[in-house]
């Protein structure tokens, strides 16, 4: 029997091969990701996430979950909001990035739980969390509704999903977006982490990634309601924010 079929960037592969694929990027780029998201974005991407903390509305000793959490921004972030009497989860498939994440918010004071995870099977009982939340880590799941159902189920009534992530741009910007991304990007991932290719994928990755509406329509599918969508930066990033029922 063949084998289904998946994007990994522009090039179409094996569903199990996408996952492989995938952890040889982040495990190539992990040690220069920090340095290369701030380049990236001109430091954007500290201000997006510190708007989908705001509007998670996460409170002290409240449980959080970060999906593909990486190097902790966001578990950082919201451990500062829960504070003694909460808890957050740093969870990552990549090892190479969770152990950048885990020795993160141990140098910042925040010794928090980690768990090296698939999120299209989250090792979590339901109902279990207060938020949710995935940054820049979606787009990169071989089956994205497959993720967002796990999501779902382990948020408690009444729980949010947060998803942050590249989106469709506003179409006036799209050749100079186009310009950056695929000559810009690549050359500054030759330049610092020494890897072109990863950095083209993630720039591909991004055009094959479900535009705002698409996305809150599989988030409505998956059991989320009140789903809604904030653009950042003319939308080539969009947040996302669904409640558990």
């Amino acid at each position: 029997m063949t084998e289904k079929q998946t994007d990994f960037g522009f090039e179409t592969v094996a569903e199990g091969q996408k996952a492989r694929r995938v952890a040889g990027v982040f495990s190539s780029v992990a040690d220069s990701y920090d340095v290369m998201n701030d380049l990236m974005s001109l430091g954007l991407h500290r201000l997006w996430k510190a708007f989908a903390v705001q509007i998670s509305g996460v409170r002290e000793g409240e449980r959080v979950l970060d999906v593909a959490g990486g190097t902790a921004d966001l578990s950082l972030a919201f451990a500062r909001k829960v504070g003694s009497t909460g808890q957050v989860w740093l969870t990552d498939i990549n090892r190479a990035m969770l152990s950048r994440g885990r020795d993160r918010v141990t140098d910042h004071g925040h010794p928090l739980p980690v768990a090296q995870c698939d999120a299209e099977h989250l090792p979590f009982p339901d109902a279990w969390f207060d938020c949710v939340s995935v940054a820049f880590g979606l787009r990169n799941m071989t089956h994205k509704d497959r993720a967002l159902e796990e999501m779902r189920r382990v948020l408690r009534p009444g729980g949010r999903l947060l998803v942050l992530e590249f989106s469709k741009v506003w179409k006036p910007l799209t050749p100079a977006y186009d310009f950056y991304s695929f000559k810009v990007l690549p050359w500054l991932g030759q330049r610092v982490a020494r890897d072109a290719d990863s950095y083209r994928y993630l720039a591909e990755s991004i055009r094959m990634h479900p535009d705002q509406e698409t996305l809150k329509q599989m988030m409505e599918r998956c059991g989320l309601s009140r789903v809604e969508y904030f653009n950042l930066a003319g939308g080539v990033v969009a947040l996302h924010r669904g409640y558990r029922v």
